[in-house]
């Protein structure tokens, strides 16, 4: 990942690129010059240093130490079937800080709890979500795919008012993980915000979208946010596998990795005023820890899924980590 350094710099690259490509210094400066105001008059502040920590680290009676908060991943998806109440209850009882939560929505429009656009992969049902009205979904086993089926057996998919309410009773965390719909979900979670204020102090949306995020902090800037990255995500898959089999699109792609990695980490983060960035594991190293936390970020890794990675994280590095289970070793979801 490129770490090239502070503000300064970022411009000095900036100024150098253009001009190797214009070889005018009159529109170098401008095009800098617009990129340093472009910044300076649309991005949001990060929150105060309190409340995200506060977010990030809340007194819990959690698995780790105080200073690391343990994220159940889709509220602990190899516990229980995921994104499901049982999935949250099985996460607070095995002692989670917070479970993560993928907010997706019903063909009618409600706010629902699902991570892929399909209800084929969780479900005894198949279709797209776009193309089911929430009343159908609700006739749906969540349970039925999962490896614990017959201990969760007619589990419901629940709405996401009904998965905060869970989360605030049990006194969880929540990351809200957004997978797209920018003005959608963002309407629906201001909503959920001005309900239950509680969530400004326990809870951060995050995505892979900075659309996402950005559009969340323009129609709440008091909720903490985070952005969520996986270097070389474009050109490869989870386990590292490359998803185009023709040369020259796999270069052009990685081309495009190595420019959206730039973006998160000089401009992307700065424009939305992120408090939090949620990186996949096995780019983490003390070093990109340092990074961050110059810039006023906490980083976060995922899916750490082994006692002896859940052991480096937490006892080695203190940083505070998403995980399927809290209580066995498992494969992870990517």
């Amino acid at each position: 990942m490129l770490q090239l350094g502070d503000e300064v710099t970022l411009y000095s690259l900036v100024l150098v690129v253009v001009l190797l490509g214009t070889r005018s210094p009159v529109w170098s400066a401008v095009l800098t010059a617009s990129l340093y105001f472009f910044l300076a008059m649309f991005r949001f502040p990060q929150v105060t240093t309190s409340r995200a920590r506060q977010v990030l680290h809340p007194d819990s009676r959690a698995v780790g130490s105080g200073k690391v908060s343990v994220i159940a991943h889709r509220g602990g998806g190899h516990d229980a079937p995921e994104n499901t109440i049982a999935a949250i209850r099985e996460a607070s009882k095995n002692g989670a800080t917070g479970v993560e939560l993928d907010l997706e929505f019903s063909a009618d429009g409600v706010p629902i709890l699902m991570h892929d656009e399909t209800v084929d992969r969780t479900t005894n049902g198949s279709g797209r979500l776009s193309q089911i009205k929430f009343s159908e979904l609700r006739k749906l086993d969540a349970a039925a795919k999962h490896r614990l089926r017959n201990k969760f057996e007619g589990e419901k998919i629940p709405t996401l008012q009904e998965a905060v309410e869970e989360c605030i009773r049990l006194q969880l965390t929540i990351y809200f993980d957004v997978k797209g719909h920018p003005d959608q979900a963002a309407a629906a979670l201001k909503d959920l915000y001005q309900k239950y204020p509680v969530l400004y102090n326990s809870s951060i949306v995050c995505s892979f979208e900075p659309k996402v995020i950005y559009r969340m902090r323009q129609s709440d800037p008091e909720v903490v946010t985070a952005l969520t990255h996986r270097p070389w995500s474009l050109s490869r898959l989870g386990d590292g596998v490359p998803r185009f089999s023709s040369a020259w699109k796999h270069h052009w792609v990685t081309l495009m990795d190595i420019m959206l990695d730039w973006a998160h980490h000089h401009v992307l983060w700065r424009l939305c005023g992120v408090s939090a960035f949620l990186v996949q594991k096995n780019f983490v190293s003390q070093d990109y820890i340092q990074y961050w936390a110059q810039r006023g970020v906490e980083l976060v890794v995922w899916t750490t899924n082994t006692k002896v990675e859940k052991a480096y994280y937490q006892e080695l590095l203190h940083i505070s980590y998403i995980t399927d289970s809290l209580v066995e070793d498992c494969e992870p979801h990517y």
